[in-house]
């Protein structure tokens, strides 16, 4: 078997446990069962983490943790993981505070805003608190070990 196999596998099976482990998390919190929260962007754990994580660690157990390999899928790792953080949480803190400045806009002047685009439903939970990057990161290098001796 291509060792190729092992990475992809892995990084997937990660990203899928992160995704269906947030349909759980969601009900913990609220009590109520959400189907779509397997599919949702954002929340705990991050799915994008866990994915490079994941694939991070299984190139470091395979090639080595001093080899170039690893160091590229690093780099690219805490890139992806910064974005999740930051870049995407504040996003969806943008979307939610023009969302308030319309509102405000519409009480206090009485204006109408007739435009499509101005009533279009926008999602405001885009990136990742934290928290919820931290738990994909330590979920992505449990599935990576834990996989490890299946393959090899």
């Amino acid at each position: 078997m291509p060792d190729s196999v092992y990475l992809l596998v892995a990084s997937l099976i990660s990203n899928l446990i992160a995704q269906v482990s947030k349909m759980f998390v969601y009900y913990y919190r609220t009590g109520e069962w959400d189907l779509e929260q397997v599919l949702a962007s954002g929340g705990f754990p991050s799915s994008h983490s866990s994915t490079v994580t994941t694939l991070s660690v299984a190139v470091g157990l395979q090639h080595g943790f001093d080899s170039s390999l690893f160091a590229i899928t690093c780099v690219f790792s805490f890139i992806v993981m910064y974005d999740a953080c930051h870049v995407r949480y504040y996003t969806g803190k943008n979307i939610e505070l023009t969302q308030q400045l319309i509102k405000d806009l519409k009480t206090i002047t009485n204006l109408r805003f007739d435009d499509p685009i101005y009533h279009e439903k926008l999602k405001t939970i885009l990136g990742h608190k934290l928290i919820e990057v931290v738990g994909g990161f330590f979920l992505g290098i449990a599935v990576a070990f834990a996989l490890w001796p299946i393959f090899y």
